[in-house]
């Protein structure tokens, strides 16, 4: 396998940051994404700038049927595989209107375990190869005000916590990324903590150095395990009158 990244959801804010970060230590790149025009300028930019070799390919995470015949066309295989896509939501509308849900769970979830039970099949054969999950720190306990998105990062999280177990024979490294408040188009319209919120840029650091140094598990910022650590050890019936 050449030395290049895969990166699904290729057209997010924290995906180009990380295709950014990659290029410029040598990767090439295979940009995946639905906007297949958009992710061509940003190819024929990264081409430019890198001196990389960059495609645009077309993806989609929620149709399930085409995630084989997609993953079957790439030739050569990727060294590396970024799962970036995701979906935020409206939680007030997704619990009441099943479709919001479902694209929730469907684009955080349901999509990232159909593609990546693919790819892991082939690294699992050839030994060797590395997936990159971009869960959330929602996924570490359900609050009111997100438990939708939280609860399918949830177990995008427990998932590759087992895909890592099963691979780790095969000396397939799994990452399983958990960001905090990033500012993204994403989160555009919400009011982040400033002191608590990442730029793109150090999150997709924060991967490549997670990667290099084959860690399992990275929080980005960092001090998110430690905020987490607090909040999952908040007793329930406190953290059900903290209204979060």
């Amino acid at each position: 396998m050449n030395k290049s990244l895969l990166i699904l959801g290729a057209s997010s804010d924290i995906a180009r940051a990380i295709a950014r970060k990659f290029a410029s230590e040598g990767w090439d790149l295979l940009l995946a994404g639905r906007d297949t025009e958009s992710l061509s300028k940003d190819a024929a930019d990264l081409k430019l700038r890198y001196k990389v070799n960059v495609e645009a390919l077309r993806f989609d995470a929620v149709d399930f049927d085409s995630h084989q015949k997609f993953w079957d066309g790439i030739d050569p295989k990727p060294l590396a595989i970024a799962c970036v896509f995701g979906y935020l939501g409206d939680q007030k509308i997704s619990e009441r209107d099943w479709t919001e849900a479902k694209r929730a769970i469907d684009t955080n979830f349901t999509g990232a375990v159909s593609i990546l039970n693919i790819a892991a099949n082939y690294y699992e054969s050839q030994k060797s190869g590395a997936i990159i999950g971009i869960s959330s720190v929602a996924g570490d306990r359900g609050r009111m005000s997100n438990y939708i998105y939280g609860s399918a990062k949830a177990g995008f999280t427990a998932y590759l916590s087992g895909l890592r177990s099963r691979l780790s024979k095969s000396r397939v490294h799994v990452l399983t990324v958990k960001p905090g408040f990033v500012a993204t188009k994403m989160t555009e319209n919400l009011k982040l903590p400033g002191l608590l919120t990442a730029q793109p840029d150090k999150v997709a650091d924060d991967i490549f150095r997670a990667y290099r140094t084959g860690r399992p598990v990275v929080y980005t910022r960092w001090f998110w395990r430690w905020i987490m650590l607090l909040i999952i050890h908040i007793p329930e019936r406190m953290f059900l009158k903290l209204k979060l």
